[in-house]
């Protein structure tokens, strides 16, 4: 009785521990599937715990059996051997140590497998095939991606275990030997008594090892097993190798290096059989055979292949080495989707003309004389409206105003948390959200050399329908980094109205409810009592967290990667988050990894869309042929929709992101070279185009343009960068990235013509420097009390020929001052026009646009004053469409075209009365 009463204490004690120890994990577990079934991916958040028990509980159960057999395997061996001076415990009691240790073991085992092979298991049970075989080992590039990841952890994990099995074996021997001392040791071994004739005072510990050297056998023929799968693993590793002169398995690799790990292996299996001969026979020599010899074949194999890498195919390098290249440019340009670039050629005429400038008039219209980075500084200061809001970023995209395609920057007004009264009513209940967006033209500035705003203010206002907003409210953001709790007794401040604020109550379906236990729960994940005795919290009241729209996606989905500039989208009178997502891995063969690690596949396969108000958290896939998205898609079903269910409004503001494009033209400026001659000598490298920007040379960003391609009937929104041959300043190539429709994700490359200079970037920056008007104002400009900034050089191709147009900004020396556009620079082959607007530079290239004279004999005028009266009117009319026009004011510039027609109607109508 008191024995069980002990063990039944025992086991409250334990139970209080994990408790005790777990607590902090357990409410994190509550809370998080609180959250996920919240946001409706809770069959997402029970994959990982489903499989982890489907993998842990059968693990656990078949470690702890073995290990508890290899243990009492151990104690009986080591009876059998000696000689006890004494038990200090039974044979029960060391059976229940057996176990306590089995248990342990197995415990930490199964954590430590369960927590890094449960998704590598998916990914290997539902593996995609790729179509596509390794050039070597023709195995479909599925295996390197989905199964190669899961064998290397398990072998690793299989290694570590049998080297701490191993300390737990000695660990075990000496348990033994402190409860059960030697008396005596088996006099009988001939071995033994060698020993002790050569060693008289040989202490336990090698007496242990003898006692021990079938366990430890058992060990070692599992130990070289293991180490000959390694090297298995080791050869297909070989397609990612450095040595040769492209990334991936060399002349060298495969001739020499490849058949040295297969000699491994067997030596592995060789190593393994003289290990169990040796121990039997108690042969020291035979034991250490194995692993010398390894070792000798190590350094022959690095010798052999330093002297065939010398001596072999350095002499004769491209010819050795020629098979190889191929692959690595092939599989590089699969793995980062540049196998499919369309190439043409670009004549680069200089036979422009003003009837080609109207063809092209919508080009022309959303030529971006606005950068970014001042268009931000500008919304900051003239929409920051209070202290505590901030617009965070300012984002490119495109809107259809007034019939028009219309590119503009767009940026969303979010409260900064770190600007609001430390107080904890303010930072969780008060201010709990930002407020509208600020929106103006690309193309169109005030008098004052500032962006022209098509939405300002708050609440936000504007003259465009499609652009009004009905929820500005922004609970979700990218600076919204605290939790909230909506719905309490104290009413959330909305917006500044004059001298008050506008208070509301969130209205909409975010948030997981305070009521019961939650409220204790949600005190403890946020460590705020707070929340536990704020008189303002109701069971009706709600909290809202993981609020940041990066972390929401990463928490809801962290096996994809995402882009770090997210863009805001107005659509239905709503507000939106867009944000890339990717898919990406080290283990592409022969492919050539970008940036410092080894990561060498990418693929834009998702777009997040994220309710700015709801935080409803969308996945669209948008590349359906992406091998890895297909795996993911059958690991989490609910996770993922097709695009094709995306809101039209959404679909029509998805963009080709700058982070993918930006590396693929990285990796093109090399990999655009297809023969391996070519490519082996670097002959044709590019560079990614320079530019002045502000007063410092810089490599050139890609830029978003709306545009009408040389092939095309109408403009569409695309992505670009130019190339220069490396070392030279002239322009060699375009590479754009297509944005609309089913042209999404399309990718051509414009070749400039090689027979004649193509002025590049730094070329015509040159010519600007040279400039005698250009270069005296901009002296004067320079001058204490102002400084001159040069903005984005674009380069611009219209019907054959290419335009570069750069704007040039004015800011005062003062920290308060809004840089203010002053000047047009558009420079077109030889010829620069620097004027105050693109149009007067324009104008100044190709010549002034024609106005149309409207004139009627007088002696056929019926009524010569009204008809005077009206030719007035048309003409006074038609200008001020051309000032709405330039200046961007697309609503105005609709109604006196409107009104133009009606009086080119009427006064044809007078003509023909009068014929």
């Amino acid at each position: 009785m008191r024995k069980a009463k002990g063990i039944f204490f025992g086991l409250i004690m334990v139970a209080i521990i994990f408790l005790f120890t777990s607590f902090t994990t357990i409410i994190d577990f509550i809370t998080d599937y609180q959250w996920f079934k919240e946001v409706g991916y809770d069959k997402v958040f029970l994959t990982k715990l489903m499989v982890q028990l489907k993998m842990g509980i059968p693990i656990f159960i078949v470690l702890t059996l073995l290990i508890h057999f290899y243990l009492l395997s151990i104690k009986k061996n080591y009876n059998k051997r000696i000689n006890t001076a004494g038990n200090r415990i039974s044979e029960k009691g060391m059976n229940r140590i057996a176990l306590g240790i089995s248990v342990v073991v197995s415990f930490l085992t199964t954590m430590t497998i369960t927590g890094n092979l449960w998704f590598e298991l998916l990914k290997f049970l539902n593996a995609t095939p790729f179509h596509i075989l390794d050039p070597i080992f023709k195995k479909d590039i599925s295996f390197y991606m989905f199964k190669m990841p899961f064998l290397e952890q398990i072998y690793y994990l299989f290694i570590s275990f049998i080297v701490f099995l191993g300390i737990v074996t000695v660990v075990f021997y000496m348990i033994l030997m402190s409860v059960r001392r030697p008396a005596i040791f088996d006099r009988n071994d001939e071995v033994e008594d060698n020993v002790r004739r050569i060693y008289p005072n040989m202490n336990n510990g090698k007496q242990l090892l003898n006692i021990a050297l079938e366990q430890i056998t058992i060990l070692g023929v599992i130990f070289f097993v293991l180490l000959g799968l390694g090297y298995v693993l080791k050869t297909y590793d070989l397609l990612y190798s450095p040595r040769g002169v492209a990334y991936g398995a060399s002349f060298t690799d495969i001739h020499v290096t490849l058949w040295v790990y297969r000699a491994k292996i067997l030596l592995s299996i060789f190593s393994a059989v003289l290990l169990i001969i040796g121990a039997k026979r108690k042969k020291l020599k035979l034991v250490l055979t194995g692993p010398i010899i390894m070792i000798a074949i190590s350094i022959l194999g690095n010798a052999v292949a330093l002297g065939v890498q010398n001596f072999i195919v350095a002499p004769d390098e491209i010819s050795k080495e020629r098979t190889y290249l191929e692959h690595n440019i092939n599989y590089t340009k699969m793995a980062y989707g540049l196998d499919k670039i369309e190439e043409k050629d670009f004549p680069a005429t200089r036979d422009l003309t003003r009837e080609d400038l109207d063809k092209n008039i919508k080009t022309i219209k959303n030529i971006r004389i606005n950068d970014y980075r001042p268009t931000k500084q500008f919304y900051n200061q003239s929409q920051g409206i209070r202290l505590y809001y901030q617009f965070p970023d300012v984002d490119i995209d495109r809107y259809n105003i007034d019939g028009q395609l219309t590119q503009v920057f767009l940026s969303g007004r979010e409260i900064n948390e770190g600007k609001i009264n430390e107080q904890w009513i303010n930072q969780h209940l008060k201010y709990t959200h930002g407020y509208g967006v600020a929106l103006s033209l690309v193309n169109a500035i005030t008098s004052q050399g500032q962006p022209e705003l098509l939405i300002k203010n708050i609440p936000p206002k504007s003259d465009i329908e499609s652009l009004k907003i009905k929820y500005p409210q922004i609970y979700f953001g990218e600076l919204t980094n605290n939790y909230v709790i909506t719905n309490t007794k104290e009413k959330e401040f909305d917006y500044p109205s004059g001298g008050q604020n506008e208070e509301t109550f969130y209205e909409g379906s975010a948030g997981i409810h305070l009521g019961g236990i939650n409220k204790l729960l949600y005190a403890i994940k946020e460590r705020s009592s707070k929340i536990l005795i704020s008189g303002n919290i109701t069971k009706d009241s709600k909290i809202l967290i993981y609020r940041n729209i990066k972390d929401r996606a990463k928490k809801i989905a962290p096996f994809i990667y995402y882009d770090d500039d997210p863009y805001l989208v107005i659509n239905d009178g709503k507000l939106f988050w867009i944000l890339d997502g990717y898919t990406v891995s080290e283990n592409f063969p022969y492919a050539k990894p970008f940036g410092e690690g080894r990561t060498n596949y990418i693929r834009n396969s998702v777009k997040v869309v994220i309710d700015a108000y709801n935080g409803d958290t969308t996945y669209y896939v948008v590349d359906k042929h992406d091998p890895v998205i297909k795996s993911m898609m059958k690991i989490f079903p609910q996770l993922f929709t097709s695009v094709d269910k995306m809101p039209e409004g959404i679909k029509s503001h998805i963009r080709y992101p700058q982070t993918l494009f930006d590396i693929q033209a990285n990796v093109y400026k090399v990999y655009h070279m297809n023969n391996t001659e070519v490519f082996y000598q670097q002959e044709d490298l590019w560079d990614i185009a320079h530019e002045i920007y502000e007063q410092e040379k810089r490599v050139m960003e890609s830029n978003y343009f709306i545009m009408k391609l040389p092939e095309e009937d109408k403009e569409e929104f695309l992505l670009s960068i130019p190339y220069t041959p490396k070392n030279k300043p002239n322009l060699t190539a375009l590479f754009m990235a297509r944005n609309d429709g089913e042209n999404y994700g399309k990718l051509i490359i414009y070749k400039m013509p090689k027979q004649k200079n193509v002025y590049g970037p730094m070329q015509i920056e040159s010519k600007i420097d040279q400039d005698t008007t250009i270069s005296k104002e901009f002296s004067l400009w320079g001058q204490k009390g102002s400084t001159y900034i040069r903005g984005n050089l674009l380069t611009i191709p219209i019907e054959n020929s290419l335009l570069y147009i750069e704007p040039i900004y004015l800011k005062a020396d003062n920290e308060n001052s809004l840089p203010e556009v002053k000047r047009v620079i558009v420079a077109y082959g030889d010829r620069i026009a620097y004027e105050e607007t693109l149009e007067k530079a324009l104008d100044q290239l190709f010549g002034e646009v024609r106005t149309p004279n409207v004139t009627i004999p007088e002696e056929d005028l019926k009524d010569s004053v009204d008809v005077k009266g009206m030719i007035e009117r048309a003409n006074e009319v038609f200008v001020k469409a051309q000032e709405a026009q330039r200046n961007g004011k697309w609503a105005e510039y609709g109604k006196y075209l409107d009104e133009l027609k009606g009086l080119l109607e009427r006064l044809n109508q007078i003509e023909k009365g009068i014929s």
